[in-house]
């Protein structure tokens, strides 16, 4: 069955950087658009950024610039580069495999001096 594994959450300083890698199985990984969302504290689920298999990338405003996703997909794995971060970028984050709609289980970043 399609599973998605993150990691890479931490604690950070606000400016500071994290990369965090989806890990996926079950499915054709290179004809995947895999997205990436996060949950703040107390608020709903939203929308970070997609990586298409083509390559294309879109990214949701309040990260564009400083956020990247880029992918291997000889080892299965997408990755999200944050830079530049922010407090109100504390969150769960998630990947999805956008045709089965499945998430992994998430990876907690916390922004905070």
């Amino acid at each position: 069955q399609v599973q998605l594994v993150e990691s890479g959450g931490d604690l950070v300083q606000p400016g500071g950087s994290l990369r965090l890698s989806c890990v996926g199985s079950g499915f054709t990984f290179d004809e995947a658009i895999i997205a990436w969302s996060r949950q703040p504290p107390g608020k709903a689920r939203e929308w970070v950024g997609t990586s298409w298999p083509g390559g294309a990338m879109m990214y949701t405003p309040s990260v564009k610039g400083r956020f990247t996703i880029s992918r291997d997909n000889a080892k299965n794995t997408v990755y999200l580069q944050m830079d530049s971060l922010k407090l109100e970028d504390t969150a769960v984050y998630y990947c999805q495999e956008s045709e089965s709609m499945t998430s992994g289980q998430g990876t907690q970043v916390t922004v905070s001096s």
